[in-house]
């Protein structure tokens, strides 16, 4: 059993409320910051612990400090500054950013952490919002040995896996060949099923036949159906998907890597969010092959 850690926990967005509340079944002393207050009081409302007025506030005595909210600048917005997580921490305590943001960023906050005598781990993670409700995240994680294999077992309150990737960004890096992988996936997906529908296949019988098969994924497994009924309302929205596309080009620029789909792929989302669609999933790509 894991030992009881005195934890925080900045940011309660749709990925942030569900894993603060693993981290506080899982016996650890929690407590949560949030930009929106009332969001905070909820949580307490849930899941007991405590609510802190700033990322400072909240970091002060904890072991380790875990954030996770929008982009680099919202990453920047909690952590520096006189309320700022690293101005609250102890020294010898761990920053643990679940945000997904830049390989660039992770580097600066670590920098930022070892000359205040602090460790950082960079550590995004992949499985949406259902994955963050039922504790079953993929966590991808940047830094030193040590420092991740102190904080392993606090992770895996909601991690099924989390895995050490090398120095810091190292996870950043990972989770932009994670969205690489996705984007395409997806679209494939998408085509797939629109030719299906467009030909008079019963689609449920071709999604369970093929499913078997090496096309199979868990984005056809748990999102095949509800594509081919226009369902987008099941978690990472487009307007993420986008952010982290944005990421991810600007890293494949620096470092010479060639990413034609991807790049096409992230204006086919553009162009969902034309339609209105910023707040659907990412399976929301078929739309624009079924609707005009």
């Amino acid at each position: 059993m894991t030992a009881s850690k005195k934890v925080a926990f900045v940011g309660l967005g749709v990925m942030g409320f569900p894993m603060a509340g693993h981290l506080a079944a899982a016996g650890h002393e929690v407590t949560v910051y949030n930009r929106t207050t009332a969001k905070a009081a909820s949580w307490v409302e849930k899941h007991k612990g405590r609510a802190a007025n700033t990322p400072a506030q909240a970091a002060a005595g904890q072991d380790i400090v875990f954030a996770c909210v929008g982009n680099d600048d919202d990453v920047r917005g909690v952590v520096y500054g006189d309320d700022g997580i690293l101005a609250g921490m102890d020294s010898g305590a761990i920053f643990v950013d679940h945000t997904t943001d830049s390989a660039n960023l992770a580097r600066e906050l670590e920098a930022a952490a070892t000359e205040r005598g602090l460790r950082f781990l960079d550590a995004p993670v992949s499985g949406g919002q259902a994955g963050a409700e039922n504790g079953l995240l993929t966590v991808m994680v940047g830094g030193e040995g040590a420092t991740f294999a102190e904080a392993q077992p606090v992770i895996d309150a909601y991690a099924r896996a989390a895995t050490l990737m090398g120095p810091a960004g190292n996870g950043q890096l990972t989770k932009m060949v994670n969205q690489i992988c996705i984007a395409g996936l997806v679209q494939g997906l998408a085509e797939g099923l629109h030719f299906g529908i467009k030909a008079g296949l019963d689609i449920p019988s071709v999604v369970e036949t093929i499913s078997k098969g090496a096309a199979g994924s868990w984005q056809m497994e748990n999102r095949g159906l509800t594509m081919a009924e226009d369902k987008f309302d099941f978690g990472f929205a487009v307007n993420w998907m986008r952010k982290d596309l944005k990421i991810t080009l600007e890293e494949a620029e620096k470092i010479g890597a060639r990413l034609p789909v991807s790049a096409l792929i992230d204006q086919f989302y553009a162009q969902v969010q034309k339609r209105g669609g910023g707040r659907w999933d990412t399976s929301s790509l078929i739309h624009l092959l079924t609707h005009d």
